[in-house]
C-alpha cells in the first residue's frame, strides 16, 4: 500500500464498500466524494494498476462492462492500512462543541 497514490487507495475503499461494482459505479462514488469529474483516462488506468498489483480482481458482467472486487491481498492491505490510520486518528482530541 505504501506505493499507492491516494486516488488508488480511495479506489480500494470504494470497491471494498460495494458488491462487485462496475467502473461507472466507482466513478460516480468518487465524483460525489471529490466533488469534481473523474475522467475515464484517470479511472481505468488506475484500476488496471490495482489489478496488476494483485489488489483487485477484474471480471466481465458483459462484453462492455467489467466488475471489480478486492482480492485477499487487497483486503489484507486495506485492513492493515485502516489499523495504521486508526492509531493516529484515535490520538486526535475530540473537538469541543459550544
Amino acid at each position: 500500500m505504501h506505493d499507492l497514490t491516494g486516488f488508488q487507495r480511495d479506489l480500494l475503499y470504494v470497491i471494498a464498500g460495494t458488491d462487485e461494482p462496475h467502473g461507472l459505479e466507482i466513478k460516480d462514488e468518487l465524483e460525489e466524494y471529490y466533488e469534481t469529474e473523474i475522467h475515464h483516462g484517470r479511472l481505468y488506468p488506475n484500476l488496471d494498476t490495482l489489478v496488476e498489483k494483485g489488489l483487485v480482481e477484474k471480471g466481465e458482467h458483459d462484453r462492455r462492462t467489467n466488475w471489480y472486487r478486492l482480492t485477499r491481498r487487497g483486503k489484507r492491505e486495506l485492513t492493515a492500512r485502516a489499523e495504521w490510520e486508526r492509531q493516529y486518528v484515535d490520538a486526535v482530541p475530540e473537538a469541543k462543541t459550544a
